[in-house]
């Protein structure tokens, strides 16, 4: 039997994490990528316990773990700085069997393009059409200003408004504005020490995690119409926002350099996808299922995406299990994803200080409690978990 050949069309977490698996079952890899340079898109990215069990099959996941950098307690505050509620690393990893590893996407990224032979991932290639094949038939054809490319599997990985999936789906509505816009940077840790928390507003959130090495990674999202930026720097527009937010809001803030903070309207896709795969073609992380970021769970879906249709891809392109395995899946994850976001965006003070009494009565009963939003979500172990090919 030939070597089975795929191509990967995107060469984020996503598509990187789906060569590295196709190719531990055999699969013949090539992967396309549009930008010139391999620069992540995004500063940090949670992996919660799924993606890490995930991870696991490829034998990476406890180099993930090695860079946890969270094992006491955080929560959620107001603005003011007062707890509202509480968790721990250790409840964390009781209930789910591991905390949350909060790490930079380079480094991610890094550790995915170390496990694929040099000269997989072809940069500066725009892909311009792809053929999708019929299952049992003529393979996938994928176009580019190099060249047609056929494959008997092809990975639409390139996010959340895949060129790829507007081709294959017509006459889907594809992704929408959420009603959030997200700043995202990694800065120094402030000398006074912190605990990692989330920070509910009026309509925003700040975010405070510790990464390895002493860094901190900063997220914020706030209610604004799509599209807009500061009229001078993003830095001085978070300032204005949340300058004054109880500590270490601020000195993060001073300690930031105004060309280090990202800033990106969220999208998500509210009417899922009738399938996620057609002919040939299969489709998975933002490409699939772009969600909001409030439960983490959009770059974790991405690699869960990627090991199950290694798990289940054959070279006769049948891919009618990997949309029945991920489409119900993830529809739930974006669904709660975006209920969660919906509660960030309230600004009527009766409505956050309701909201508020909800949370601090949840927190009264334990620190497992918090974790509640990822139960189902961060306690999923993949197809061949028990078969690790590391």
């Amino acid at each position: 039997m030939p070597q089975p050949r795929a191509v990967v069309v995107g060469a984020g977490i996503g598509g990187l994490t789906a060569a590295v698996a196709l190719r531990r079952r055999g699969w013949r890899v090539t992967v396309l990528e549009r930008a010139r340079v391999l620069e992540p898109v995004g500063a940090g990215i949670a992996v919660a316990p799924n993606a890490q069990r995930a991870l696991d099959v490829l034998g990476l996941g406890d180099a993930v773990r090695a860079q946890a950098a969270f094992s006491g307690s955080g929560g959620l505050r107001t603005p003011r700085g007062r707890w509202i509620s509480r968790t721990t690393g250790e409840a964390a990893a009781a209930r789910f069997g591991g905390p949350v590893v909060l790490t930079r996407r380079a480094e991610l990224v890094d550790l995915l393009l170390g496990a694929l032979p040099e000269g997989t991932v072809r940069t500066g290639t725009t892909v311009t059409h792809v053929e999708p094949g019929d299952a049992g038939g003529a393979p996938a054809r994928v176009t580019s200003e190099r060249g047609t490319l056929e494959a008997e599997l092809v990975v639409a990985a390139d996010g959340v408004h895949s060129p790829t999936r507007a081709a294959l789906f017509p006459d889907h509505p594809g992704p929408g504005y959420a009603g959030l816009t997200a700043w995202r940077f990694v800065a120094d840790g402030p000398a006074t020490g912190y605990e990692p928390h989330e920070t509910w507003g009026r309509g925003t959130l700040w975010g405070t995690t510790p990464l390895a090495g002493g860094r901190v990674y900063c997220y914020a999202t706030a209610v604004v119409p799509p599209g807009g930026r500061a009229p001078d720097d993003e830095l001085a527009e978070l300032r204005r926002r949340f300058g004054d937010w109880h500590a270490p809001v601020p000195q993060l803030l001073d300690a930031t350099a105004p060309d280090a903070v990202l800033r990106d309207d969220v999208h998500d896709m509210p009417t899922p996808l009738p399938a996620f795969h057609r002919g040939r073609v299969a489709l998975l992380g933002d490409a699939a299922h772009p969600m909001t970021p409030n439960l983490g769970q959009g770059g974790c879906q991405a690699v869960e995406d990627a090991v199950v249709l290694a798990h289940l891809a054959t070279a006769e392109g049948e891919l009618a299990a990997y949309t029945g395995r991920r489409l119900p899946r993830t529809t739930l994850v974006a669904r709660r994803s975006r209920r969660v976001a919906a509660l960030t965006t309230w600004r009527s003070r009766p409505a956050v200080a309701a909201r508020a009494l909800m949370f601090a009565a949840t927190g009264l009963l334990g620190p497992a409690a918090a974790l509640r939003a990822l139960d189902g979500i961060a306690d999923w172990r993949p197809p061949g978990a028990d078969q690790r090919t590391g």
